[in-house]
């Protein structure tokens, strides 16, 4: 636990009586929050939510996407991670080791569930893209003890979708606020490239699906771009998808009746290409 006591508090940040927005943070109990499908297909996937790591919103880009892809087949599991900038001893590794527990909790669970261990996939958003992106590169790399059997399990995602995902530690590309959050203001260039996921890719790395907007104002699409690049480097497969418009954090409901708003059946068709979904 962190030197100071933390208290779990969910901001309602909507003014419309009919939608929440909802932003979590003080995270002590990490969890999954699961939307189970009338006939499952087979397929997981683990999403994390973004929040620039002060708090995890879990509507816009948890359980909205929960529902829209529960009502496809797909099992979901939306995970509260904790925070890095709230004193954790693992500091920029705790969101990972939630990631990496997450993971091998499904899989331990595949048959309770009706989906198939080889069939997980990993889906982040913004902040939580970089979550997507870290467990992507870093899904070998112990950052907690093991706690039970699911520890021996795989923590490699079969395939990652980090949407409009915070990805460079490295100033003007990154993102400020969760680069602080993260690795601190005055981080030494070693600490930037050991947490950005472009400089961890290695020929392990599952095929990833990328979606920026080229107009996002928050994280700039540099990031997505340089993780394809060093994707491509190391052969890995991808597929990206910019779009002129949308902004920054329009998970489904903001990019209604524009051409962004294809993303999710994209990325449905395209996990197909890999045997998910």
């Amino acid at each position: 636990m962190p030197a100071r006591s933390l208290v779990e508090i969910v901001d309602e940040r909507s003014k419309d009586p009919q939608i929440t927005d909802r932003a979590v943070y003080g995270i002590t109990k990490p969890r999954l929050v699961i939307f189970r499908p009338k006939v499952p297909n087979g397929s997981a996937v683990l999403v994390t939510p973004g929040g620039g790591y002060r708090w995890v919103v879990i509507d816009k880009e948890g359980y909205e996407i929960g529902r829209w892809l529960a009502a496809r087949g797909w099992t979901v599991f939306v995970l509260f991670y904790r925070l890095p900038g709230e004193g954790w001893a693992a500091g920029p590794d705790v969101a990972l080791a939630d990631a990496q527990r997450a993971i091998r909790l499904i899989r331990a669970s595949a048959e309770r569930f009706g989906i198939m261990p080889e069939r997980v996939a990993a889906m982040g958003f913004s902040a939580g893209g970089h979550v997507c992106g870290d467990l992507a590169t870093r899904f070998d790399r112990r950052v907690y003890d093991p706690v039970d059997a699911a520890d021996r399990l795989s923590a490699r995602p079969d395939i990652a979708a980090p949407i409009y995902a915070v990805q460079s530690m490295t100033l003007p590309v990154a993102h400020p606020g969760s680069r602080a959050l993260l690795i601190g203001e005055n981080a030494a260039p070693e600490r930037e490239q050991a947490h950005s996921p472009q400089f961890n890719v290695t020929s392990a790395t599952p095929p990833c699906f990328l979606v920026h907007a080229e107009d996002d104002d928050v994280v700039p699409v540099e990031n997505s771009l340089a993780f394809r690049a060093a994707l491509k480097g190391a052969h890995v497969p991808v597929e990206t998808h910019l779009f002129q418009n949308g902004g920054h954090g329009f998970g489904l409901r903001r990019v209604m009746n524009k051409p962004a708003e294809i993303w999710p059946d994209l990325f449905i068709n395209w996990a197909r290409t890999h045997g998910i979904g």
